[in-house]
């Protein structure tokens, strides 16, 4: 078997490889297990600023609490009211302190009734999402299972593949080779590929004459543009 039939044959074997790979990648199990497993990563996070908001909440309602406190007490001054008017005193000067003061009461209450809904709210998100973390845990532990099953179903078959291919490698060029698996990182495949009217069959690039006449002595060249292999026979 020749370098170029060894690269050939080395790409059919890893197409073979590379579709059970897609086959256990598309699984509904696969996909299902993941999910429960972003879903419970991100949990944490969310769980942790629902706590935030309510201990800030929960100052800001001790705080406005103890200001409504403060300002109803001032409304004692206005208890002997009636015998500062026999006195002489302005009533409107304390008809004008009293309404302001209740007003700032009215406005503390309203903040505070914004800050039980919002406690309110926040109880119910908690509660829902710890309802759907306990969900999305039984979902993780029930598709683990599964998705390694997936696994192991086709575990035999792969490693017989990647055997194969490690004696095939023996007999590729080793850049070649190095270059090919970068490649089937990025997801790019396939790699190899035959010239087509002295262009890349990949990207289309017309070859210059030194290169068809690299392909013509039987030599793999790696084309400029999309830096795949092109090879001819």
């Amino acid at each position: 078997m020749t370098e170029l039939e060894s690269m050939l044959q080395y790409q059919e074997v890893d197409g073979k490889l590379r579709a059970l790979e897609q086959e256990i990648a598309s699984s509904d199990e696969r996909k299902k297990y993941f999910s429960a497993k972003k879903f419970l990563e991100k949990a944490s996070e969310k769980l942790e600023v629902l706590d935030n908001k309510a201990v800030s909440l929960e100052k800001s309602a001790k705080l406005l609490t103890k200001r409504y406190v403060e300002l109803a007490k001032s409304l004692d001054d206005f208890a002997n009211l009636d015998a500062l008017i026999e006195q002489g005193a302005d009533i409107s000067f304390y008809k004008k302190q009293a309404q302001a003061l209740s007003e700032q009461l009215r406005g503390i209450k309203a903040e505070l009734n914004q800050i039980i809904a919002s406690v309110n709210a926040i109880q119910k998100d908690y509660a829902s999402l710890k309802q759907q973390t306990i969900t999305a845990q039984k979902q993780f532990k029930e598709y683990r299972v599964k998705y390694n099953e997936v696994k192991e179903g086709k575990a035999s078959e792969m490693e017989a593949l990647e055997t194969e291919l490690k004696k095939l490698e023996k007999g590729c060029n080793r850049e070649v080779i190095a270059k090919y698996k970068a490649k089937r990182k990025e997801h790019i495949f396939p790699v190899f590929g035959e010239l087509r009217e002295n262009r890349c069959p990949f990207c289309g690039m017309d070859l210059p004459i030194a290169m068809q006449s690299r392909l013509a002595e039987g030599k793999m060249i790696e084309c400029d543009s999309c830096h795949r292999f092109i090879y001819t026979t």
